[in-house]
């Protein structure tokens, strides 16, 4: 070990016996908003008074502090026993105390499917090298020796970057570049919760060095460089690139074992804030139920970001169901999956001649066919078939399966899909079909050759092994196929809404790509890719999603630097597509089934779009108080988190009134009137006219219904009636209101919960 490994560890035991003294203490998290402190130190003497209150002595209270926030909001996250939380949230000026809950990171072709080539702008933003738009990237860290992040024909690092390039294991100040401008790490809150980085078993680097491979292939996805022949083992072919390959990078690794601290990266964001981010991505996020805004990690950073007008992109979750969307405050850019127009076959050639198709990213080639058995039929002694046939560990029988082909199936929607390969080779198997309906279109990897089929095929399957003696098959290594259809299509996994703390902020707010998805990765990170080192990955989630979208907010401010985060959100939302490359609504997989807002948001992005939006909904901190004021905040609560004194208008404004690029409408009772604000962006005079696509049994009108133009920056007004007729049984109906001026078209998805008419 180490001696800096050793000397941390040795910190931790201590950490550990002062606060075991109470072996219910607890991380906790204390929130206390906007601060007028002239420094940091100013900060962290009165964080100390505040907790030695509570602990008893000064001393105490600085062996209990883990992490003091003092940069761009005040705040510290200390290990508090409950009691002890509870009178700090007693204190003056404390606007939230929460336990630190824990985040997970939701896990070439695809700019060439959004048309980014077709972009002036992004061509002339590829040859201006010297770009100061910084994306701040909190996640698992960095691989900086990728070719992703070679800095190559980059100029000085702007000036405006106020970050550090921290030292730590296997990584020096020379790891960072004109290219990756700044590098930190946290792993306090982690070790407060999990134990020592030592103590877990894994691979790690206690640096902004990535050992999982994730954090490099979200910022590889956003701001890559170039790579000419880029692939994984062959499949996926062509050449990587991010969305905004200009642009630079901060990382900041907050994750640790696909696991992060809201105590680092509340930290991590108090940071990326104050270092001069322009856009922060993070693709991670709490499981579901999400908690109320103030009591969030990820809420709270977005919202000081905001504030200083950074844009936050974060990953909706891959949580499948209805109501598990997370990161839905409404000053977060919230992002749901969808495919691209590619799929990895891998085909079995069964001893019929019969071919089923095949889903998975298998590399390996079968020099002959082998035997079928089904797991069922493979039942180690003691195991009922139907436990057998799930291939878990210690449920086959190693005689039976050796030298086969075993067929599993899925006990749960969370199986480790990996591993059944992993226990079928240890007892002598030679591949593996996995029937897997729901997840077919997710490209996993095994440890031998296998594939995943959907229930059609499964039922071939089941009749030939039936009525075949000695049933034979082969599995075929990937082939890539590109240029499918329908697609887009949104994820299975990708977490649908409502929101459930603010049902009439429709999330989420935007579907990207983030399946199968090739970018660059840690080589240390076996275990993702079925024990192989590369240096390219392909993996899906909302996690690969939401880089997608940091990549074209990213274009957006670089060509639009004074825009603000709602403008740039307005512009991605406004303009995004409902119709896959069929023109048929967007449907979800794996069956195709009809789509509505809640699962792809104001639709699928078309960043060629999204740079002339025509017009955008800008909202602004004081839209954001009053949007607060209507869900219950207080003058008291407003003055902790603005550090001004704030009243809220009597009768507050209605939370649908916020201007919203997308209008929900939660409980509605009767007919009820909306408002919105559009801000022009265009050279000559124009005229909007108002198109709406109704939801059912709503009638709707709009006042006035066209818009006239003369110049651009000029703000109009307009309501929206929604006159209801039937009430929509306890759920959202769905329609649009569209402005066109012939050129562009701004689009605005509705939705409404009509209670009674």
């Amino acid at each position: 070990m180490r001696l800096a490994q050793v000397l941390t560890l040795l910190l931790f035991i201590r950490l550990t016996l002062v606060h075991g003294a109470s072996s219910n203490a607890k991380h906790y998290i204390v929130y206390m908003g906007e601060h007028s402190h002239p420094n940091s130190e100013s900060v962290i003497r009165a964080n100390h008074e505040m907790l030695a209150s509570v602990t008893g002595s000064l001393e105490v209270a600085k062996e209990a502090a883990l992490h003091h926030y003092s940069k761009s909001f005040r705040g510290f996250s200390a290990m508090l026993t409950p009691e002890q939380a509870k009178r700090v949230a007693e204190s003056d000026g404390v606007v939230s105390v929460f336990e630190s809950r824990t985040s997970k990171i939701h896990t070439t072709r695809t700019w060439n499917f959004l048309g980014i080539d077709s972009i002036q702008q992004y061509k002339q933003l590829q040859m201006d090298s010297s770009s100061n738009v910084i994306v701040g990237v909190i996640d698992s860290g960095i691989w900086p020796e990728s070719e992703s992040f070679s800095d190559q024909g980059f100029g000085p690092v702007p000036d405006k970057f106020k970050g550090e390039c921290v030292n730590g294991e296997q990584f020096a100040l020379s790891n960072c570049s004109r290219k990756i401008i700044g590098a930190r790490y946290y792993f306090k809150g982690f070790e407060a919760e999990y134990g020592s980085l030592e103590s877990q078993g894994g691979t790690f680097f206690r640096s902004a060095r990535d050992s999982d491979g994730h954090g490099t292939h979200t910022a590889s996805t956003i701001a890559g460089s170039v790579v000419a022949n880029v692939s994984l083992l062959g499949m996926a072919g062509g050449t990587a690139r991010g969305g905004a390959p200009s642009a630079r990078l901060a990382i900041y690794k907050a994750c640790w074992f696909g696991l992060c601290s809201d105590a680092d990266v509340l930290l991590a964001m108090d940071d990326a804030i104050s270092d001069g981010a322009d856009i922060l991505s993070l693709s991670l996020g709490p499981d579901p139920p999400q908690s109320i805004y103030f009591e969030d990690a990820i809420s709270i950073g977005s919202f000081h970001a905001f504030q200083k007008g950074i844009l936050v992109s974060c990953s909706a979750g891959n949580s499948f169901f209805p109501g598990t969307a997370s990161n839905v405050a409404p000053w977060i850019l919230t992002v749901a999956a969808s495919s691209v127009d590619r799929i990895f076959n891998s085909n079995i050639y069964l001893g019929n001649s019969r071919i089923l198709k095949g889903f998975s990213l298998n590399p390996l080639k079968m020099e002959t066919s082998y035997g079928l058995i089904a797991g069922s039929a493979a039942a180690a002694k003691g195991i009922p078939p139907s436990n057998a046939s799930f291939c878990k560990n210690n449920t086959l029988d190693a005689t039976l399966i050796k030298g086969k082909i075993v067929v599993c199936t899925i006990e749960t929607l969370t199986d480790n899909r990996r591993e059944k390969s992993i226990f079928i080779r240890q007892g002598g198997g030679v591949g593996m079909i996995l029937i897997d309906p729901l997840a077919k279109d997710i490209g996993f990897q095994f440890v031998l050759p296998g594939t995943v089929i959907g229930q059609e095929e499964a039922v071939l399957l089941q009749k030939y092994m039936e009525t075949e003696k000695n049933p034979v098959a082969k599995i075929y290594p990937t082939i890539t196929v590109l240029n499918t259809k329908p697609a887009p299509a949104v994820a299975g996994f990708s977490s649908m809404g409502p929101n459930i703390i603010t049902p009439e902020i429709l999330k989420p707010d935007i579907t990207g790509p983030g399946l199968n998805i090739l970018a660059a990765w840690s080589p240390v990170a076996i275990e993702a890719t079925a024990e192989r080192s590369v240096n390219y990955n392909i993996v899906s989630g909302t996690s690969m999603s939401c880089p997608h979208i940091s990549a074209v907010s990213a274009i957006i401010k670089s060509i639009k630097p004074s825009w603000s985060p709602a403008a740039i959100k307005s512009a991605i939302m406004t303009t995004a597509t409902v119709l896959d490359n069929a023109k048929h609504l967007i449907g979800r997989q794996p069956f195709g089934n009809e789509t509505t807002p809640f699962d792809y948001g104001s639709g699928h992005i078309n960043p060629t779009a999204a740079l002339e939006p025509g017009l955008i909904y800008d909202l602004d901190s004081t839209d954001i108080i009053n949007f607060l004021c209507s869900i219950g905040a207080g003058p008291a609560q407003l003055k902790n988190l603005t550090g001004q004194l704030t009243y809220c208008q009597n009768p507050p404004i209605p939370s649908y009134n916020l201007n919203y690029p997308s209008i929900g409408v939660s409980n509605m009772n009767g007919s009820l009137s909306v408002y919105r604000t559009v801000t022009y962006y265009g050279k000559d005079p124009t005229v909007y006219y108002a198109y709406v696509d109704h939801p059912v049994g709503v009638k709707v009108k709009v006042t006035p219904s066209k818009l006239c133009f003369t110049k651009t920056g000029e703000k109009m007004s307009f309501k929206v009636d929604f006159m209801p007729y039937m009430n929509s049984s306890g759920s959202f109906v769905f329609g649009a209101l569209t402005w066109s001026n012939g050129i562009h078209k701004v689009r605005s998805p509705i939705g409404l919960n009509v209670l009674s008419v």
